[in-house]
C-alpha cells in the first residue's frame, strides 16, 4: 500500500532575483529533514519532484542528509506537482483600481514581507473564489485538476513509500480534496505549512487518507532557528 510523503520546499530566496532558489537555510531544513528521517529508518522507494528548481534542490539536500546516494533511488520529474503561477495572480490582483499603489506602499514600510503576504493573500482568494476564472492563466479549477491527476499518479508508481517533493499550493490543494474542504479554506491551509514540512498520504483500495499534515516537530527544541514558512 503506497504511502505518499508530501514534502515541501525548504526555504526560498523571498529577496533574491531567482525566487525559485533555496536560501542557505532552506538547504539546511532539507538536509536536517534527511538526517531526521534516516534516524527513523524510514526509506523511499521512489521519489518525484515537481519541475522546479527549489523542489529538485530540496529532494538533494533531503536524500543527502539522509546518507544515501542519489542516484541509487528510483526518480521521477513531473511538472504536475509544480506551484501555481503566483505571478499570474498577482498580476490580476495589483491590475485592480488602486491596489498596485497601495500593495507597493505596504511593502515600502519596516516589515514588508508582511505586507505583500497581507495582499497575497488577498490575491489567492480571488483566485480560488472562480469568478474571475478568465483572468488567469490556470483557474483554481484547472489547478486542482492538475494536482488530482498528480496525486494519482503518484499512488500507482509504487507499493512502498514516494517521497514527493512539492510546494505549499500542492499539498494544501490534495488535503483539501482529501478532506472535503472548499477552495477557501484550502488556500488559508496554505498559509500554515512550514518550510520542509510532510504531510503523509495512505492509498489504498478505499481511496486516501490523511495520516498527518504539516509534519515539523523536527525543527523543535534545539532546531528552532530552521522553521520557517516563507
Amino acid at each position: 500500500m503506497p504511502a505518499l510523503y508530501l514534502i515541501r520546499h525548504g526555504q526560498a530566496s523571498f529577496d533574491a532575483e531567482d525566487y525559485d532558489q533555496l536560501s542557505l537555510l532552506g538547504e539546511k531544513q532539507g538536509k536536517h529533514l534527511g538526517q531526521t528521517f534516516a534516524v527513523n529508518g524510514l526509506q523511499a522507494q521512489h521519489v518525484i519532484c515537481g519541475g522546479m528548481k527549489r523542489h529538485r534542490q530540496t529532494a538533494e539536500s533531503c536524500i543527502s542528509g539522509m546518507g544515501v546516494d542519489v542516484t541509487s533511488l528510483s526518480w521521477q520529474i513531473d511538472p504536475d506537482w509544480n506551484e501555481y503561477d503566483h505571478l499570474d495572480l498577482l498580476q490580476a490582483y495589483t491590475a485592480l483600481p488602486g491596489v498596485g499603489e497601495q500593495m507597493v506602499a505596504d511593502m515600502a514600510g519596516d516589515k514588508p514581507r508582511a505586507g505583500f503576504q497581507s495582499h497575497f493573500a488577498k490575491a489567492m482568494q480571488r483566485w480560488v473564489s472562480g469568478q474571475y476564472d478568465s483572468d488567469y492563466s490556470e483557474s483554481w479549477a484547472q489547478f486542482s485538476a492538475r494536482i488530482r491527476r498528480a496525486v494519482e499518479a503518484a499512488a500507482s508508481s509504487t507499493k512502498g513509500n514516494v517521497f514527493v517533493f512539492t510546494s505549499g499550493g500542492a499539498i494544501s490543494a490534495v488535503c483539501g480534496q482529501v478532506l472535503g474542504l472548499t477552495p477557501s479554506s484550502t488556500a488559508e491551509l496554505s498559509w500554515q505549512l512550514a518550510n520542509a514540512a510532510y504531510s503523509k498520504i495512505l492509498c489504498g483500495q478505499s481511496g486516501m487518507k490523511l495520516l498527518s499534515i504539516n509534519e515539523h516537530s523536527h525543527f523543535d527544541g534545539h532546531h528552532r532557528e530552521l522553521l520557517s514558512y516563507r
